[in-house]
């Protein structure tokens, strides 16, 4: 029996998320040469199965028929930061936001600017009427 596709992304695969989703429309190259300037020196035969990878996951999706073949992000980082976090948020802290606020705050103290942007954020949710 073939084993089912993961749909959640390693960590390499998040790693080519970040170079499309800041770049737009790339190759496999290009992504490879993005990572080496960020430090990362893999393979292009290691970026290009990632990246057909992640397009067989519906992530990403072609954009031509000729060599070299482009690609562009076909989900957006606020769409999958937001299934990461809340699939974080269940296994993690069985679903509660309190728990995980809790647990970044104890990890690090807020500076005054995001003590500031996040009263901001109170203060919109409020407005709006948000529990």
């Amino acid at each position: 029996m073939a084993r089912p596709k993961a749909r959640e992304l390693t960590e390499r695969e998040l790693e080519v998320m970040h170079v499309f989703w800041d770049r737009g429309e790339s190759t496999a190259a290009d992504v490879r040469e993005v990572l080496e300037i960020q430090g990362r020196d893999l393979a292009y035969t290691t970026v290009a199965t990632l990246v057909r990878i992640l397009l067989e996951k519906g992530f990403l999706r072609q954009t031509n028929e000729e060599r070299p073949f482009r690609f562009v992000a076909d989900r957006t980082y606020e769409e999958v930061s937001g299934s990461l976090l809340g699939d974080l948020v269940q296994k993690v802290f069985s679903g509660s936001r309190m728990q995980l606020l809790q647990r970044l705050f104890d990890q690090k103290k807020l500076t005054k600017a995001e003590q500031s942007r996040l009263q901001e954020i109170l203060d919109s949710m409020k407005k709006q009427g948000s529990d």
